[in-house]
């Protein structure tokens, strides 16, 4: 056996389903996102985990805790797992958004780190809290631990991509967003962490 993490993104909320940027807009679940997050709690469970951490941010304790559920785990929070800050961008639509910066838009969609809703985050700053939150969670670990990390679509794949040495540009580019109530898995071997699973779901 070896050390592994499950990075999960929270199940959907009504803004993921109309299309509204949330960033740290401190949002729940929608009832089709609480059923999302049931569903992949049951498989979850069924890789017994060992410990679950999530974002501060309602819509990750609410997937969390149907985790926690499903497997009588305590779940513990941490802030540096939210969602990028977006900025004057939360609550309004992605339309929107492309019309009213499209010279920001144009440069993320090229993989340029823009600092989000002109006070929001770029992605390295989201990138250096949660490699620093993934720093404290791995050394917490046992030699066969399972964490499940439940956490927000950006926050994830930066969170992944530090873990696997990988550029964030890189991992932009190359890597198609994480899916409500989703997962990626990381496996510890003797050369670092591998990515085993990205976008693995309840259905897949």
């Amino acid at each position: 056996m070896s050390r592994r993490l499950v990075v999960w993104r929270h199940g959907e909320t009504d803004h993921n389903a109309g299309g509204v940027y949330q960033g740290q807009l401190d949002t729940h679940l929608s009832s089709r996102g609480h059923e999302q997050a049931r569903r992949a709690a049951a498989v979850l469970a069924g890789h017994a985990p060992d410990r679950i951490v999530a974002s501060d941010l309602a819509r990750a304790m609410d997937t969390a805790a149907a985790l926690a559920a499903a497997t009588g785990l305590a779940v513990d929070h941490d802030p540096r797992l939210r969602e990028i800050d977006v900025g004057s961008w939360a609550g309004r639509s992605h339309t929107d958004i492309v019309e009213a910066y499209p010279e920001d838009t144009a440069a993320i969609a090229r993989g340029h780190d823009v600092v989000r809703g002109e006070h929001g985050e770029s992605v390295e700053h989201v990138a250096r809290r949660t490699a620093a939150a993934a720093a404290d969670i791995t050394a917490a670990m046992g030699p066969d631990d399972l964490v499940v990390v439940a956490t927000h679509g950006m926050a994830g794949r930066t969170m992944v991509a530090g873990l696997l040495g990988w550029t964030q540009r890189d991992a932009w580019l190359c890597l198609v967003g994480l899916r409500n109530c989703h997962w990626a898995e990381l496996e510890e071997q003797s050369t670092g962490w591998r990515l085993v699973s990205w976008n693995a779901s309840a259905t897949h």
